[in-house]
């Protein structure tokens, strides 16, 4: 059963299926054609597939397996079909399966005989295996991109709010107060590790698989070295059933990803949490928003709601793909056609939530004002007050930690923060404490205090910013210069 018309175009099979239909009596039943079908999942690999067969060919007419003629023709015709699939007047057709078998097919109908050659010393295994490898390679490679992107957006809301004052949180508790542009660098910092990942993941899957064939190698003298370099590897794969079988490189890309999802997620989570009335410490505008069918005040922070749903897919793609891998023997299963769906889901997915929350994080509003007041409350000052006691009376820190938490406990019963004590109700609590230490109460003096490498004083997040700035900007040149 198929989702189309026939196409008068499309060749017919013998027994099903004119590239492997020899064997065979009869064609599949139709159950069988519709679990065994592929071609509109994997059609999306086409331009690899092409790229690849170029390959292939240009090799095989250098090692003379096949005539320089039949190569010219097989090249002339594999790019006619680029621009039919470009335009969209490629005929796909399910009773051939897979985007391997439609290429090949169609290139018979446009060049005849020679079509025939392409696939020798290949086999559909590392074909696929090629293919999926390149087509994972592009993904991570725009990823990347997007991702950089992403931490400059982070970089310049954190130079616009080096000094604005935010409570920070453990448990969602108020603990000690921090500045917005260091909350955003934290960020900057888990998406260069999401990045290393990435380029990790892209590094190691760098090695073709062309040229393995269907489990053993070839007979065929090809040089799998050209072909290798003709598509951007560092090199072949060393064992031709490694070659065929191995999905760790799809297994690698989704755990990246999934982490990097993660992280979208944290912080589209705190964004839903900020855009709140309670907080109101951000607002987003009409771009990344929605109202209510029924509810004509509100506006919902839909995006980011978005960004933290969809974590679950990506997450859900990586469970998938392993489930899928853990008892194929190798070398190749029809198993591993289910290896693309999760791939073809998740990064587009992870590229979505991307470009997403750094559309997000340039368009949001700070109240500063919001952030400061809550900042000021919970007795977010308290361990300044212990620092104190250990740097200036020279208590140990469990002492004067027992000491702060006694003064935290006289201001709750006097209904104030702690920052709010008059020295005598402090020295009321231990007489060591002097007039010198109201000064360090202050959100302001709290977060100027905190100067240690990675700590929130403004002047610690200005030049971290500046650092990143640097290294973004660095890095995009090299590319640009790549490129």
């Amino acid at each position: 059963m198929t989702d189309r018309a026939p196409n008068p175009s499309a060749p017919t099979a013998k027994a099903g299926n004119a590239l492997w239909g020899g064997r065979f009596e009869a064609g599949p039943g139709e159950i069988m054609e519709e679990i065994n079908a592929s071609i509109d999942v994997d059609k999306r690999l086409a331009r690899q597939d092409i790229a690849g067969s170029m390959a292939h060919v240009a090799m095989l007419a250098e090692t003379g397996i096949v005539s320089h003629a039949d190569a010219a023709a097989i090249s002339a015709g594999l790019t006619t079909i680029a621009g039919e699939i470009e335009a969209g007047t490629f005929p796909f057709s399910r009773a051939l399966e897979d985007i391997h078998m439609n290429i090949e097919a169609r290139l018979k109908d446009l060049i005849g005989e020679p079509a025939g050659r392409l696939h020798t010393a290949r086999s559909r295994n590392d074909q696929v295996a090629t293919d999926f490898k390149l087509w994972v390679r592009d993904a991570l490679d725009g990823l990347d991109g997007e991702m950089a992107d992403l931490q400059r957006a982070f970089v310049t809301v954190a130079e616009r709010h080096a000094a604005t004052v935010m409570p920070g949180f453990t448990h969602l508790q108020s603990a000690q107060p921090v500045t917005f542009g260091h909350h955003c660098l934290a960020y900057v910092e888990m998406v260069a590790r999401d990045r290393g990942r990435i380029a990790d993941a892209r590094r190691r899957m760098n090695e073709s698989p062309l040229g393995a064939a269907a489990l053993a190698g070839t007979a065929f003298p090809i040089d799998r070295e050209m072909t290798a370099a003709a598509l951007g590897f560092d090199g072949p794969m060393r064992n031709s059933l490694d070659a065929v079988s191995s999905r760790d490189f799809a297994l690698e890309a989704l755990a990246a990803a999934a982490i990097a999802a993660t992280h979208l997620s944290r912080f589209a989570e705190e964004l839903v949490i900020w855009c709140s009335a309670p907080f109101r410490f951000v607002t987003l505008s009409d771009a990344f928003t929605t109202g209510s069918s029924i509810m004509p005040q509100k506006k919902n922070p839909d995006a980011a709601e978005l960004v933290r749903a969809k974590v679950g897919r990506i997450i859900g793609a990586l469970t998938t793909l392993l489930v899928v891998m853990k008892g194929v023997p190798l070398a190749y299963s029809k198993d591993m056609q289910e290896d693309k769906p999760p791939l073809f889901d998740a990064l587009p997915a992870l590229s979505l939530c991307v470009r997403a929350t750094a559309g997000m994080v340039r368009d949001l509003t700070v109240n500063e004002d919001a952030m400061r007041a809550l900042a000021s409350k919970g007795h977010t000052t308290a361990t300044d007050l212990a620092d104190w006691l250990v740097r200036e009376v020279g208590l140990p820190f469990r002492e004067a930690h027992h000491i702060t938490g006694e003064a935290v406990l006289a201001a709750e019963r006097a209904g104030k923060e702690i920052a709010d004590l008059t020295l005598a109700e402090l020295r009321a609590v231990d007489g060591r404490i002097t007039e010198d230490a109201l000064t360090v109460l202050t959100v302001d003096r709290s977060v100027a205090s905190r100067t240690s490498l990675g700590g929130t004083a403004p002047e610690r997040v200005r030049t971290e910013a500046q650092r990143w700035r640097a290294l973004l900007d660095a890095t995009a040149t090299q590319t640009d210069t790549a490129a």
